[in-house]
């Protein structure tokens, strides 16, 4: 079973938001996602400055087996894409929760933090999955 950080909360489509400072939240795919894609060959990064609501679709991961669609743990501004992953999108494969991330926003609905699952939670539902 792969390690899931505690640190982070993680929605239903298996994205993870890591928060930076009170305001800021890193975001990414979580481990159990690139394993079920298998090796990614592109990642198709969000706009940078552009609002989006939580759910939103924001970008889209490519593997040689499936594309998968990248959305929004939460409501906010994307700040910061990693562009690395335009270049070395397989950095998702081998490291997803550091230099894998994929955008960095500014949370505008702190409350949405809590609606997203926190690790065991995670754990369970991907438990279920297998």
């Amino acid at each position: 079973m792969s390690s899931i950080p505690e640190d982070i909360k993680y929605t239903e489509d298996h994205e993870w938001i890591r928060m930076e400072d009170e305001f800021q939240g890193v975001c990414g795919i979580t481990d159990y996602a690139q394993e079920m894609l298998t090796d990614i060959v592109f990642v198709e990064l969000p706009d940078e400055e552009i609002e989006v609501n939580q759910g939103d679709q924001v970008g889209v991961v490519e593997s040689v087996k499936a594309v998968s669609d990248i959305h929004s743990p939460v409501t906010g501004r994307i700040v910061k894409v990693n562009k690395s992953l335009e270049d070395s999108p397989e950095l998702i494969n081998s490291d997803p929760y550091e230099e894998g991330w994929i955008f960095v926003i500014e949370i505008k609905k702190k409350n949405e933090m809590e609606s997203l699952m926190d690790f065991k939670d995670y754990e369970k539902k991907i438990d279920g999955e297998k």
